[in-house]
């Protein structure tokens, strides 16, 4: 009897979410899951109508998102959603990881892991969409974030080069950004699948904690409603925010066509990477700076082998709670530190704070080491 693909399909569709079993508890905290899926559908449909009228070449780019903005038909729009989309994209993310954090999810160990991948991915696909618009901030952001490779012992400056295609950031350089960003949001969609074929593998946490073969209905139709609820609100948030404040997230300088002959007075990121270059420039010695940028990240893969346990529950919750919000309050922080002049006293609460975003995770792994010697 020949099956068709269609079938297979709606077979597939209908095993792993109209009839996958779900902790019947889980909240709407479990939403961002799915609406990072709808950010990331968000992104490379608006990316890719930009990238039909965007010129790569350090002489258009400039030009080429004035002309988006006013003569392409709706141009404007695709540019302002896929601006903030990417902010939107970033919160959910950040929201996402906080609440694994929070209910001790990174247990799931591959699942975990390839979301971490997911972030690294997205973070350097933000950072070469940032250089792309050619304005002031976007290519002395470049110039900084790809000097920093220079850090490296014998090889930095040889591979800065490389990266820029010559002796400065050039035209090649604005080409090969453009041909990454376009590319990576498709490795990045590849990751996601990974990503949730490992999470149908486990099964989603809950907010007890407690095994997670016991208490679980069908996915459709409750989480079916709960996510297209919370889609319904992201989405609606996204645009309200485009059209009434669309610029407020982006520098006033990134306005400006690029001049690398003139020094913005202060270079920063978007608010998103704000907490990594606070802690970068915390560090005085530049490798040790490069070294703490890539361990604020690279630092979440280890946390299901820092911060296993081996029972579920809420034992432990009540520390793991003080401790989450500790954190939440060390990244807001960090955050606000990161868009302050390098000047007194923003450089010694940026250090002080450095030592305890580092700290949770040596603190959260030697208490519960002392719980779960207790326990045993």
């Amino acid at each position: 009897m020949k099956i068709s693909n269609k079938n297979i399909i709606l077979n597939l569709l209908n095993n792993s979410l109209v009839k996958l079993p779900t902790p019947s508890n889980i909240t709407f905290w479990w939403n961002f899951g799915s609406l990072l899926g709808i950010c990331l559908m968000i992104q490379i449909f608006t990316g890719l109508f930009l990238s039909m009228h965007y010129c790569p070449n350090i002489n258009l780019a400039f030009e080429s998102i004035i002309n988006i903005n006013r003569n392409v038909e709706f141009g404007w729009l695709y540019r302002i959603i896929h601006a903030n989309g990417a902010s939107m994209f970033f919160i959910c993310l950040y929201l996402h990881i906080g609440r694994n954090i929070y209910f001790e999810s990174y247990n799931f160990i591959h699942t975990w892991s390839i979301g971490v991948m997911i972030l690294l991915m997205t973070m350097g696909a933000a950072f070469l969409g940032y250089v792309l618009p050619w304005g002031q901030m976007s290519f002395w952001g470049a110039t900084v974030i790809t000097n920093l490779m220079s850090a490296i012992p014998y090889v930095g400056n040889d591979l800065v080069q490389w990266i820029w295609g010559g002796f400065t950031i050039n035209n090649v350089t604005l080409n090969r950004f453009f041909s990454l960003h376009f590319i990576l949001p498709m490795v990045i969609a590849i990751l996601v699948i990974i990503h949730i074929f490992f999470l149908h593998q486990t099964g989603s946490n809950n907010p007890l904690m407690i095994n997670k073969n016991l208490d679980k209905i069908p996915f459709h139709p409750l989480f079916t409603i709960k996510d297209l609820l919370g889609m319904m609100i992201m989405v609606s948030s996204l645009m309200m925010f485009s059209l009434m404040y669309p610029f407020n997230l982006m520098d006033p300088d990134n306005f400006m066509l690029a001049n690398p002959l003139s020094t913005p007075p202060h270079i920063q990121p978007e608010w998103y990477f704000l907490f990594a270059y606070s802690i970068l420039r915390s560090i005085p010695s530049k490798l040790g700076g490069v070294i703490a940028l890539l361990m604020s990240i690279l630092i979440l893969f280890v946390m299901p082998f820092i911060l296993n346990k081996s029972i579920q529950g809420n034992s432990f919750f009540f520390f793991n709670k003080i401790l989450f919000w500790f954190f939440f309050m060390i990244f807001l922080i960090l955050t606000w530190i990161g868009s302050k002049p390098i000047e007194f006293p923003f450089v010694n609460i940026g250090q002080l704070f450095t030592v305890l975003y580092f700290s949770f995770f040596l603190i959260n792994s030697l208490i519960k080491f002392y719980w779960k010697s207790l326990i045993i």
